[in-house]
């Protein structure tokens, strides 16, 4: 399972590690992913979608009928 967000479509990014001598050294920053349970009113039925921090306050904030829609639009999402 990659670790892509299905509601936003955030990936991890790459950037550097410094050291304290000013060496660089590549590493990854993750996304905060989680994976949540909802309950879709308009189909009967529950979902699991794996979401970041940032894409959960969009369900909030929108709606999950309305969050989904526009992330398969997009195409984050297979619906």
């Amino acid at each position: 399972m990659s670790k892509i967000c299905q509601i936003t479509g955030k990936k991890a990014m790459v950037g550097n590690n410094v050291s304290h001598s000013n060496r660089k050294t590549k590493r990854k920053f993750d996304v905060n992913l989680f994976t949540k349970k909802f309950y879709w009113v308009e189909q009967d039925c529950w979902i699991s979608l794996n979401i970041s921090a940032n894409g959960l306050r969009t369900i909030n904030k929108l709606g999950l009928d309305a969050a989904i829609r526009k992330a398969a639009d997009k195409g984050y999402l297979n619906v």
